[in-house]
C-alpha cells in the first residue's frame, strides 16, 4: 500500500516560482520499485502528465510544455519527490496531483496506469 501527500501549492504571479512536494508513504524497499509522477488538471481539461521519476534510477522525463522550466527531483532517503516550478505561466494553473505506479503497470504518461494518487494541491498563476 502506498499513500501520497502533496504540499506546496499556492498562488503566484506569472514568472514566479513554486515548489511542490510529494511524500510517499511506503517501505523504502518498495519506494524504489515505483514510478512517481506529477499530473495536473484544470477545469474542463483532461489530466495530463507533467513530470515523472523512476525511483530506482532517478531517471526523469518531462512534458514538452514544462521542459526547461520545471525540475523534478527526489530524496530517496526521505521518500520525497519535489517539483520545482520556475517561470510559471497562467496556463500552468491547475490542480496538481502526485501519483505512483509500478513501472510495468502501463505507460508512464497515462493517468490510467497509476494505482495510487494524492489528494492534490492547487496552483494558481495570475497574469
Amino acid at each position: 500500500q502506498v499513500q501520497l501527500v502533496e504540499s506546496g501549492g499556492g498562488s503566484v504571479q506569472a514568472g514566479g516560482s513554486l515548489r511542490l512536494s510529494c511524500a510517499v508513504s511506503t517501505e523504502y524497499a518498495y519506494y524504489t520499485m515505483y514510478v512517481v509522477a506529477w499530473f495536473r488538471q484544470s477545469l474542463g481539461t483532461e489530466r495530463e502528465e507533467v513530470a515523472v521519476v523512476y525511483a530506482a534510477t532517478g531517471t526523469t522525463s518531462y512534458a514538452a510544455s514544462v521542459k526547461g522550466r520545471f525540475t523534478l527531483s527526489q530524496d530517496s532517503a526521505k521518500k520525497t519527490v519535489t517539483l520545482q516550478m520556475n517561470s510559471l505561466k497562467p496556463e500552468d494553473a491547475a490542480m496538481y496531483y502526485c501519483a505512483a505506479q509500478r513501472p510495468s503497470s502501463g505507460p508512464w504518461t497515462e493517468p490510467a496506469s497509476y494505482n495510487y494518487w494524492g489528494q492534490g494541491t492547487q496552483v494558481t498563476v495570475s497574469s
